[in-house]
């Protein structure tokens, strides 16, 4: 399937929504190290598996979704906000962020906290990949570290929940202190979105549903989605439950998302929004041996969604931009080196089939 051809002049022409009077994308949350390890095989409990290639990259919601998102487009305005250590890894950040012009003047460096990392364990065959995570200074940001009374942005984009402690943290009228944080966010005229880390602690109805009701726009995968809902995504041969993935996207509309909840899984993407409208968009069908690693993957189907939905496009349009965008991603090993911007991947988009649905 190829893409709209009026895509194109849509991202060229078409303004940005929201209050006329803002403009430009926060993304806030999480920003570390990610450690990234290239293996022959993932090992079973005491055994030993070979690594076979190493880096360092940024990782996390700001860093993965920000720079995403400025490699697609610069014109843009794109503030980052969140916490990193005063050391080298939090300096190492820094630069890739300002490297691509997002603006850094509400990073918080604390001297008390060592930036977060996570190892990334990448099986070289299949690009799956495994987190061990050290929180580190992303579990000391809070609301009170985003200066809502300075932001011009029209929309907010915040995550992730269950790996940001003092937003996980209860609140007595609102659910979660998350919850409230978005609730003021709204009332400040800007428009809100939340991504979700995949816990296996499997926590997502007690930090997750609190939010929803704050929130415009939810971009989960297919385990946060089903896990919110308490359903299973896949059947026990790991084929995808199409019925439950939606089913789960109902659950979440219901708790009060304001315009769309946003799914994407390997497979596809899908879309339910606040008229009832369901649509749904197969991923691109890569050539053998495109794929590098999937690290950050979540993160640039995310970032071309924030990019479809400030530019206005349509629902489908939104799908099939954000697919090119996780396509991108997959063709390097780290979160960020393979994004490109919105006309190459629009090209890449009208040059590779769909996966069938």
């Amino acid at each position: 399937m190829k893409i709209s051809p009026m895509i194109k002049e849509e991202i060229t022409t078409s303004s940005p929504t929201g209050s006329a009077d803002r403009s430009g994308i926060v993304i806030a949350g999480n920003m570390l190290t990610d450690h990234v390890k290239c293996i022959d095989a993932y090992p079973k409990k005491g055994m030993l598996a070979s690594i076979t290639a190493q880096s360092r990259a940024v990782g996390g919601c700001v860093p993965n979704t920000g720079i995403d998102l400025a490699k697609i487009d610069s014109s843009i305005p794109i503030e980052g906000i969140g916490i990193l250590g005063d050391d080298d890894s939090g300096r190492y950040v820094l630069k890739e962020l300002q490297k691509v012009g997002i603006s850094t003047k509400y990073v918080t460096v604390s001297r008390e906290y060592a930036t977060s990392y996570s190892d990334v364990m990448s099986v070289v065959s299949t690009g799956e990949r495994t987190f061990f995570h050290y929180r580190g200074a992303n579990a000391a940001f809070s609301p009170a570290d985003i200066p809502l009374n300075q932001l011009q942005c029209r929309m907010l984009h915040i995550a992730y929940i269950l790996l940001l402690d003092q937003f996980d943290q209860p609140d007595a009228e609102y659910g979660t202190v998350m919850a409230r944080f978005l609730k003021e966010v709204q009332d400040k005229g800007i428009r809100t979105s939340i991504d979700v880390v995949s816990d296996s602690a499997e926590r997502f109805s007690e930090y997750v549903l609190p939010a929803l009701r704050y929130t415009d726009n939810a971009i989960m995968n297919e385990i946060e989605c089903c896990g919110a809902a308490g359903i299973s995504p896949r059947d026990d041969a790991g084929n995808l439950c199409f019925n439950n993935l939606r089913t789960a996207m109902e659950f979440v509309m219901e708790h009060g998302v304001g315009e769309r909840v946003i799914l994407h899984c390997p497979e596809l993407g899908m879309i339910l929004n606040k008229n009832g409208e369901f649509t749904a968009v197969g991923s691109l069908k890569l050539p053998s041996g495109y794929i590098k690693g999937s690290v950050g993957a979540g993160d640039a189907f995310c970032a071309g969604c924030l990019y479809g939905i400030y530019h206005g496009l349509s629902d489908r349009e939104i799908l099939e931009f954000a697919s090119g965008a996780a396509a991108c991603n997959l063709s390097a090993e780290d979160s960020v080196s393979g994004m490109k911007s919105k006309d190459e991947i629009l090209a890449l988009i009208n040059a590779l089939p769909r996966i069938p649905i």
